[in-house]
């Protein structure tokens, strides 16, 4: 595909997205109906959406509109592309500007647009995160690190690091974890790199790697909103411990089984009704969901489809999650609370609510980790009975 004619495929996807579709079953139906696209080409066009949607509000003002046209125009003149050479009609490039088109209009100055954020967010967003408001809205707006985690179980650092490189996959050691790594070069080839295939790395966010290496000691671990199971993988392979993982979607875990053979981690999964027959545990961890403010970068879509009443239920259910976890938590064990939001009202806010439900407990850590070129947003706290 020439660059015009996968700019014109990002135009057919945003429009589909505007149909109702979200990103991924867009891209996704857009690949099979293009099986002439090749891999790289494929990669490209995905490229295009998400940095359009990432920055949604000032590539709407500067293409002068909604459609993915004027969103398309508006990213590559943020971008200061020559959008003249891939508008050209060219084969199937899209059609050249118009009078009108050609005419940059002049970008808002309210924050909303600067920091491509929605307007009735930015009242909690600045109360959370103070002096990096601004540059976290901005990092948000870019292209987010892809991250590794080495299964020191399998290899070392040094060694997984050299046999990614003989495959073309150039690495970082990331100082959020000892075991991460940050790709730099090659990131397409990993997942058929020995070192993928064999288990010796895992594709795991650093700060995710961050909040796994902080957890407090304890043999028998719930990962209680284990999701994909990334978390559980990471703890499974610190010293004695025996790991349990629970979804209250099941389907969320269905990879897990083949990604913990992979990395030779042991994992039990618990459905919900048998979770309290397995208690009580030694660590409890609840990863909960949120708005994934923190992982914009990853699913900027999201951003956008949040609203100030589901925001209200995620905090409902946090409080509510952390209310069941703690009975199943040991005496003298803990019970780890996560998210990957940069919000306080479903960090700070709902630990200081439960604390105050709970007058029995305590805190004994916190910690949040910035959206930077390292990692994802993250909070995490640990709770243990007084």
């Amino acid at each position: 595909m020439t660059p015009g004619a996968r700019v014109a495929a990002a135009i057919e996807i945003l429009d589909m997205m505007a149909a109702g579709q979200a990103a991924e079953q867009a891209l996704t139906r857009w690949a099979r109906s293009s099986r002439f696209a090749g891999s790289k080409d494929r990669a490209a066009v995905r490229d295009h959406v998400f940095d359009v949607v990432r920055t949604r509000r000032s590539a709407a003002a500067l293409g002068g509109g909604t459609s993915g046209r004027a969103l398309m125009i508006g990213a590559l003149r943020e971008a200061g592309a020559d959008i003249e050479t891939v508008f050209d009609g060219q084969g199937h490039a899209p059609a050249p500007l118009t009078a009108e088109e050609t005419t940059v209009p002049a970008m808002p100055d309210d924050l909303g647009t600067a920091w491509n954020l929605p307007d009735w967010l930015l009242p909690e967003f600045t109360r959370s995160l103070g002096e990096t408001a601004e540059a976290t809205a901005r990092a948000l707006q870019e292209r987010a690190p892809v991250s590794l985690r080495v299964n020191l179980r399998k290899a070392d650092v040094a060694a997984a690091r050299a046999d990614l490189a003989d495959e073309g996959v150039m690495t970082a050691p990331n100082p959020l974890a000892a075991a991460a790594l940050t790709i730099t070069q090659g990131a397409r080839r990993l997942r058929n790199s020995r070192a993928y295939r064999d288990g010796w790395v895992e594709l795991q966010d650093a700060a995710s790697q961050a909040v796994v290496e902080a957890l407090p000691p304890g043999r028998r671990v719930l990962d209680y909103c284990a999701g994909g199971g990334g978390k559980a993988l990471a703890i499974a392979m610190q010293d004695a411990r025996e790991v349990f993982a629970h979804d209250i979607d099941p389907r969320r875990m269905q990879d897990l089984p083949a990604r913990a053979a992979r990395a030779g981690a042991r994992i039990t999964q618990l459905a919900t009704d048998a979770v309290a027959s397995h208690a009580p545990f030694d660590l409890v961890l609840c990863d909960a969901p949120c708005s994934g403010s923190g992982s914009w970068r990853r699913a900027p879509d999201a951003k956008w489809a949040l609203t100030g009443e589901r925001l209200n239920e995620l905090t409902a259910l946090q409080d509510s999650i952390l209310t069941t976890a703690m009975t199943l938590v040991a005496p003298g064990g803990a019970l780890a609370y996560a998210t990957c939001s940069v919000l306080t009202c479903e960090n700070e806010d709902r630990i200081a609510a439960f604390l105050r439900r709970n007058a029995n407990w305590r805190q004994s850590h916190v910690r949040r980790l910035d959206v930077d070129s390292q990692g994802d947003g993250f909070f995490t706290a640990h709770l243990t009975r007084v």
